[in-house]
């Protein structure tokens, strides 16, 4: 812990004739920075009382160590009566003066130990302490005495105990300062005690002592700036009368009045001068070096008060000497004091009067205020939109429009109070400039109200946005300051109804289009009460206020849609985005008000016009939305239902009468069909499929006809792509809403079997359009059969559907395998071989190929999941985790994850699996005779140790499945023998290298285990050999014979791209470090004993292997140190002579536990000379990085990816914004004295250049 240079306990105080109230920059300083002052204070030294003042403290009633001592009866403490926070303050005060008056030695001991005690110091200073010792001297040997055990105290301590500690603290000691605001502050005496002691603290070295005593010394200043407020005004009010006094007539004028409104005012004045030199001491004492405090949360407290006293006595502390603070802070690294410094601005610019003041610094830091709008920490950037929202309110022209421009696009953000404060700065830009009414006339309404213009700003500012599909975000952002107006649903539809008045100009069609848009997207917000998708911060329950407006709101758009909405689709029946859009209005209708409001002949008319459009488009978007309206407005519980179920029964009836008459003639047409027909088959197929997804359309035999026009697509080969596709799709639609009947269970066995036969015919009929020659087809065959198998497999009959059993339906090998390949060949391409019949691909055609390979692997993913499909056929999905990750990683991730919580032996399996196929391909590719630094290999191990990542920490969660995994891992390695015939390593060798990623995840006695299993395949040859061919083994063999440290680390060996390490100089001791480890891993011995027994049944069904001879164990001192990160470049794992290995051992050897203690061999050092070069000046590169790059020992389950971390979230581009402000990365508390003040002759006249308070070599950087 750093802290600034200590300050003399002694500390004086100037009582200079100049009163006026300076900050830190008004005050002399010697070379060493010490304050210097040719006066001392009246109260002398504090560390020492005058002779006079000794005897009180040392007899009496008496105290020891703060105590009360009476009658053997101890009083309660002051710690203790603020801590519990129960009685008044005022009395708890009272008492304290009074003890003070009495004794004044030991009611200020009292008052020490206090602050002693509220900093969680344990030690008391007793009255022999108080009087022979310096603060420095009290202080030291408080520290000495402090609890270092803990990095608690009171107020950092959780629990509901401590929960109002802070505020009863700062309470106590605003009511301190304000009960002896008339006397005992001045008596030179106790005041100079506390501050001393305070600035003695807020220097310690404790953070506990510092956090404590700034608190305590910032709420003591902020007391004392409301006493010299209270000055002030009692000085202008006698000031006045004696001025009143002294202008009377001679003869009605007092003279003895007139002295003693001298006398008062001369008494005030000098309580003014004392109260402003203990103001001027805590600032420089204290503020000056908290508030670059290395904890934040101690300039936090800095910056929050500096903002009170500015707002509270502005005629002292409003200048450029101290907002140059804040505005410096504003490039803090911690959000939560850049928080500050925002809320104490807001209070200054909320006050119109204070403007004139803040000119200079509005000029200096507005750009910094603009750039933290964009904050990583969203509660800073709402702040800085509000102020800059009062910046707005006080002076308009500050802000250029680049200014404004940032801010508006935050509407659109995704969190809602950055966007609701957004919305609000853009309101009051927009639309402050409103037409004054007249008083007394009548009041406009529709388009000659003054919402009009204002709607039209809405709707140029939502297209010059460029923003579209994004008008609910707007609207969301706008809605709590500008309800009004976006409920002016009124003035809308006139705009888009009613003719232009003279000399206005007429919306275009693009901005009616986007008025529509607004017009749903603000009736949606007021029927729903609720933020659009992705802004929800989770489900609130409205208040009954909240409901009652609901309904009203519910009822009003009733009222006036049911009468506008039919006129509206008149207008713009052939305008498809419109149409779309106005149709989604009746979802929010209160269908009662049809009845209770006699509007059926309204009703009828809308009725009338959606079955014109339905006529008219063949659009999905449009007949999707007549069939949702549809859908509303059949609601059996309203009277309107039959009205509404007789009209689109009757369309309906139309509709597929057409279908069938058109399919019989198009059928028969056979290859020679007309295009005309075709298309009249497809639009009608459109409508019918686009109402069969919201209506049961069971009551007409559309499966039959489906059917019948699919099975002709298969045998002519020749059938249009739509017509196929939206003919799946309608098929699928009748299987669902039949077994949407056949699940309420009144279903009889024969519509089970029925269905029964439909979905298998269908399922058969998708698989074999699953090789059609068109790639739009086979991608809806494909996701129609996997949303199939999902509903029909085996958990359909889960929850009391036991009935539905004959419908569940398992799909065969060669179907797993179709889908399968499937997905190989359409998901898993580079995104050039995607292309749209040559289309030229631009980055939307990109973006939206992209988004249907996406779904169509997580169809197939959903399939795995709930084991539809085999769970090995998931091997083929993960190993292309590392080649597709930017484009599926989240998807295969997440379904590893879901795999391995259903089975994590089998998932396991299901990974090893994967990496042997990746394994197989590249012997194919590149040959047995591979380089183990091959981008193929090394691709390999990377994608092993991401699969390692994601097993987590808990080790025995996941001990069967990495036993496991081990196992099949070693009997790949050595499944084929060497292709070089006896005695060379066997083919699958290498494999090993790919294992040992997997080797930290094994637990200590596992890793026995597993090298007893690993020796079952190994002769006494293979132990033996040293060549290059052979190092995956040894790699391997050390990964499961190393303990400790490197259960926590992936071991890279082999010519690996990421290499190996050798250990550091700096390691801990071997045996220190296993010790520790062991301690962290220690486990109940049931859970051991049982996870033994469960791990050691694995090996149980391994294959009987020749028992090889026992063989030396090889050590490799080339080990990772597990402190240290994973590396880019290569090394690879040998094994040192043992004189080398005695050169990189830790001066310090211990003894290494039995189990882990290996007999190093000594090899040829020939043989590996080159090697341990490498190795060596490898080593000296990772010892000189060690302190530059670092990676966290613990091993995420998530993938480790690097974090830049930025003060700023900027989307586009980077705001190099820090030229103003400070590094607070690199804060030095303990600065020289030189450094931290500056002399008063170095005064600039520019108040905010850094070099005002500071040297730039401290900064580091230049503030401007």
């Amino acid at each position: 812990m750093i802290a600034a240079p200590e300050i003399p306990s002694d500390f004086p105080f100037t009582q200079d004739t100049d009163t006026r109230f300076s900050s830190d920059t008004d005050f002399s300083e010697d070379p060493d920075g010490r304050a210097t002052n040719t006066t001392k204070g009246k109260g002398g030294k504090k560390g020492k009382k005058a002779a006079g003042e000794k005897g009180k403290g040392a007899k009496g009633a008496g105290r020891i160590n703060g105590h009360h001592q009476e009658n053997g009866m101890e009083n309660m403490m002051l710690f203790e009566v603020v801590k519990l926070g129960r009685s008044a303050m005022q009395s708890v005060v009272d008492d304290w003066i009074e003890s003070y008056k009495h004794d004044r030695d030991a009611a200020l001991l009292d008052l020490i130990n206090f602050f002693i005690q509220c900093s969680g110091c344990k030690g008391v200073v007793s009255g022999e302490m108080f009087r022979n010792m310096q603060n420095s001297e009290i202080i030291r040997r408080m520290t000495e005495e402090f609890d270092e055990d803990s990095g608690d105290y009171p107020l950092t301590i959780a629990g509901p105990q401590w929960k109002k500690f802070k505020s009863s603290f700062c309470e106590f000691i605003s009511v301190l300062v304000r009960q002896c605001q008339y006397s005992i502050i001045y008596d030179e005496y106790m005041m100079d005690t506390v501050i001393s002691l305070l600035t003695g603290l807020s220097d310690s070295q404790v953070r506990a002592f510092r956090h404590t005593s700034t608190l305590a010394a910032m709420k003591l200043m902020t007391a004392l700036v409301n006493v010299a407020l209270n000055l002030s005004i009692n000085m202008d009010n006698t000031q006045r009368q004696y001025e009143a006094e002294r202008n009377k007539i001679v003869a009605k004028r007092a003279n003895d009045r007139l002295e003693l409104l001298l006398q008062k005012r001369k008494e005030l004045q000098e309580n003014q001068d004392e109260i402003e030199n203990m103001m001027n001491a805590i600032f420089k004492g204290v503020f000056v070096h908290r508030y670059r405090d290395s904890i934040a949360e101690i300039r936090a407290i800095c910056i929050e008060e500096i903002g009170v006293w500015m707002k509270l006595y502005s005629d002292a502390f409003l200048n450029d000497s101290y907002l140059k603070y804040v505005g410096w802070t504003m490039h803090d690294k911690q959000g939560e004091v850049r928080l500050k410094c925002l809320t104490a601005l807001q209070g200054l610019y909320y006050n119109r009067e204070l403007n004139a003041r803040l000119e200079l610094f509005t000029s200096r830091f507005k750009d910094r205020i603009v750039s933290m709008t964009l904050d990583k920490e969203y509660d800073v950037a709402v702040q800085a939109i509000k102020l800059l929202t009062l910046v707005l309110n006080s002076t308009e022209e500050v802000l250029t429009p680049e200014d404004c421009e940032s801010v508006y696009h935050l509407v659109y953000s995704a969190h809602r109070p950055v966007a609701i404060a957004a919305g609000e700065f853009l309101f009051k830009k927009l639309f402050s400039q409103r037409e004054p009414e007249e008083e007394g006339a009548p009041k406009r309404r529709g388009r000659q109200s003054p919402n009009a213009n204002l709607l039209k700003t809405t709707v140029f500012f939502f297209l010059e946005s460029e923003l579209h599909e994004h008008a609910a975000y707007l609207v969301d952002s706008l809605w709590e300051c500008g309800t009004e107006l976006l409920k002016d649903w009124d003035c809308m539809i006139s705009l888009l109804l009613d003719d232009t008045l003279p000399g206005e100009e007429a919306l275009t069609d693009r901005q009616e289009t986007a008025l529509i848009e607004i017009m749903l997207c603000t009736v949606r917000q007021a029927a729903e009460c609720h933020p659009p998708v992705g802004r929800g911060t989770g489900k609130r329950v409205m208040t009954a206020k909240e409901k009652k407006t609901q309904l009203d709101d519910r009822t009003r758009i009733t009222e006036l849609f049911a009468v506008a909405l039919p006129p509206l689709l008149a207008k713009y029946a052939v305008d498809a985005e419109k149409v779309t859009n106005l149709l989604q209005l009746p979802q929010f209708f209160d269908l009662e008000i049809f009845t209770t409001g006699r509007l059926e002949k309204h009703l009828e008319s809308l009725l009338r016009q959606i079955r014109e459009i339905v006529e008219k488009h063949t659009d999905t978007e449009v007949l999707e939305a007549c069939s949702k309206t549809y859908h509303a407005l059949c609601n059996e519980e309203f009277t309107i239902f039959n009205r509404v179920d007789i009209a689109r029964s009757q369309l309906l009836d139309e509709l597929v009468d057409k279908f069938n008459r058109l399919l019989e003639d198009f059928l028969q047409e056979g290859e020679e069909t007309d295009e005309d027909d075709a298309y009249q088959v497809l639009s009608t197929l459109k409508r019918i499929t686009a109402f069969h997804n919201a209506h049961d359309l069971s009551g007409w035999d559309l499966f039959t006809s489906n059917f019948k026009l699919l099975n002709t697509g298969i045998e002519n080969g020749d059938m249009p792509e739509q017509i196929v596709i939206h003919s799946l799709q309608c098929t699928h639609y009748v299987i669902l809403w039949n077994l949407a009947k056949s699940s309420e269970g009144t279903s009889r066995k024969d519509d089970l079997l029925t269905l029964r036969k439909q979905m298998r015919a269908f399922c058969m009929m998708c698989q074999r359009y699953l090789t059609n020659v068109n790639t739009a087809v086979k991608e809806q065959a494909f996701t129609i059969l996997c949303d199939l198998l999902l509903i029909f497999s085996h958990q359909m009959v889960s929850g009391g559907r036991e009935h539905l059993e004959p419908l569940v339906y398992s799909p065969e090998d060669s179907l797993q395998s179709e889908l399968l390949s499937f997905i190989l060949n359409h998901v898993f391409i580079d995104q050039d071989d995607d292309t749209n019949n040559g289309q030229q691909d631009d980055e939307a055609v990109k973006i939206e190929a992209l988004h249907k390979r996406r779904n169509l692997l997580a169809a197939y993913c959903k399939l795995i999941i709930y084991c539809v499909v085999d769970m090995k056929t998931g091997a083929d999905i993960f190993k292309q985790y590392m080649r597709y990750y930017n484009d599926y990683g989240d998807i295969i991730k997440e379904t590893m994850s879901k795999t391995r919580q259903i089975d994590k032996i089998q998932c396991a399996k299901t990974l090893i699996l994967s990496l042997q196929q990746l394994f197989n391909e590249m012997l194919s590719e590149l040959g047995h005779g591979f380089d183990r630094s091959s981008s193929a290999f090394c691709g390999i191990k990377e994608l092993a140790r991401r699969f390692s990542l994601t097993f987590g920490l808990d080790q025995v969660k996941t001990r069967d499945a990495i036993a496991m995994l081990h196992k099949d891992g070693i009997e790949f390695a050595f499944k084929d023998p060497s292709p070089q015939g006896e005695g060379g390593p066997p083919l699958n060798l290498a494999f090993l290298d790919i294992l040992s990623e997997f080797s930290s995840k094994l637990m200590r006695q596992d890793k026995k285990t597993v090298h007893m299993y690993l020796e079952r395949f190994m002769t006494f040859q293979m132990a033996l050999q040293r060549e290059d061919c052979w190092l995956p083994l040894i790699s391997y063999r050390n990964s499961l014979q190393a303990g400790g440290d490197d259960d926590t680390m992936s071991v890279m060996s082999g010519y690996s791209s990421r290499g190996s390490s050798i250990r550091s100089k700096k390691t801990k001791p071997p045996a220190v470090t296993a010790g520790t480890s062991a301690a962290k891993r220690k486990l109940p011995e049931g859970i051991i004993s049982s996870c033994s027994s469960s791990t050691s049944e694995v090996w149980q069904q391994s294959m009987q292997t020749p028992v090889m001879l026992p063989s030396p164990h090889l050590t490799s001192t080339a080990m990772r140190d597990a402190k240290r990160g994973r590396d880019d470049s290569y090394m690879g794992v040998y094994n040192m002579p043992h004189d080398q290995q005695q050169q990189h051992q830790h001066p310090q050897h211990h003894q290494q536990t039995p189990q882990h203690h290996q007999t190093p061999m000594d090899y040829k050092y020939v043989a590996v000379a080159p090697q341990l070069k490498r190795a060596m000046n490898y080593a000296k590169l990772r010892t000189n990085l060690q302190h530059a790059i670092r990676r966290s020992t613990g091993l995420m389950e998530e993938d480790e990816e690097p974090i830049v971390e930025d003060v700023m979230m900027s989307s586009e581009g980077r705001m190099d914004d820090l030229n103003e402000g400070m590094d607070f990365d690199t804060m030095d508390i303990d600065l020289p004295p030189s450094k931290n003040r500056r002399e008063r002759s170095e005064l600039k006249p520019d108040y905010f250049d850094p070099a005002s308070i500071m040297d730039e070599s401290v900064l580091g950087v230049s503030m401007f």
